[in-house]
């Protein structure tokens, strides 16, 4: 038996047809969201002109959803705090930075009504300072952007969990057969946003989610359940 997490970062508005694939194959998915940088409503994906000079991916934006969509679009997946505005530690000091942690979670606690004990390092920055402060204030993990070979729940300190590998990853099949020979948590990663509108992308995501859902050796878990 192997166990499968994901979880997926940002709070974009592709997690729209993302969440529509999880729910079709009964899929469990954590969402690490920054309320934060959240309108009312949801903005949707599109294309940058060439001239745009901010931040995207490959000129394409994942849009972003919406406060008052948030419940309708990821109801029913676990929650997970991503700070409010993306704070990474190493760019803005330990107390913003923890304090972005907190009110994100609160403010996602309210919302979703259930408690939301996971995080997600933005950019993967971690410290051993802002590991301990994260501790105190009752995380129960914190997702790195570091690789780990094997079991996946077989980690030295939850706040620093390791993920087997990103979503679109070369090796993601050779990574999971290697959990499932041994029995452990495969667990990956992403943003829908790397999708962006092309279909075979999403046609290859859906077909990862359909084959392991399909697998009768294989049971979906919630990432809160690896340090369970």
């Amino acid at each position: 038996m192997i166990r499968v997490a994901q979880c997926w970062d940002d709070g974009v508005a592709t997690d729209i047809r993302l969440t529509e694939i999880f729910r079709k194959h009964n899929a469990k998915a954590t969402f690490n969201l920054c309320p934060g940088i959240m309108e009312d409503e949801t903005v949707m994906p599109h294309w940058f002109e060439p001239t745009y000079r901010g931040w995207s991916h490959r000129g394409f934006s994942g849009g972003r959803v919406g406060k008052k969509d948030l419940t309708k679009v990821y109801g029913g997946f676990k929650i997970a705090s991503h700070c409010m505005k993306h704070e990474t530690v190493g760019r803005v000091s330990l107390e913003e930075f923890i304090r972005g942690a907190v009110d994100a979670r609160k403010i996602l606690e309210d919302t979703f009504g259930m408690e939301c004990p996971g995080f997600a390092w933005p950019c993967g920055a971690t410290s051993d300072d802002s590991v301990k402060a994260l501790r105190d204030a009752g995380f129960r993990y914190g997702r790195t952007t570091v690789n780990v070979s094997g079991d996946a729940s077989r980690c030295e300190d939850p706040l620093r969990l390791a993920a087997n590998c990103h979503f679109l990853a070369p090796d993601f099949w050779m990574k999971f057969d290697e959990v499932k020979k041994t029995g452990g948590v495969f667990y990956f990663w992403g943003h829908s946003y790397e999708m962006m509108d092309c279909d075979g992308l999403w046609k290859q995501l859906e077909g990862k989610i359909a084959a392991i859902s399909e697998d009768p050796e294989v049971q979906w878990i919630d990432v809160i359940d690896i340090v369970s």
